[in-house]
């Protein structure tokens, strides 16, 4: 049985100091491809990009999950991750129910 391919979720400075988040299975090649501007129309304009911090991540699944909960936190929780704080959970923690 096969394993299924890592994949990563990834922060690029842009050149407008914004912050892009994305994900992939390849970070070289995209980030080349953002480089060149054709990875994205939010990318395209705001050369150069540079990659502030990637993570590898066990599925495409769990990337693109953890790249839409990157992409709830706030610019100040984005660049407290690029300085190495820990990624957040993937799933949210669930009230406990009364019954």
């Amino acid at each position: 049985m096969t394993k299924p391919a890592r994949a990563y979720v990834y922060l690029l400075r842009c050149g407008d100091g914004s912050l892009y988040c994305g994900w992939t299975v390849d970070v070289e090649k995209r980030l080349a491809a953002h480089a060149t501007g054709r990875a994205s129309r939010y990318t395209s304009r705001r050369l150069p990009v540079a990659l502030a911090a990637a993570w590898e991540m066990e599925t495409a699944s769990a990337a693109r999950r953890m790249e839409w909960r990157i992409k709830q936190l706030s610019r100040t929780q984005k660049l407290a991750l690029v300085g190495g704080a820990a990624l957040p959970a993937l799933e949210p923690a669930q009230p406990a129910r009364v019954l």
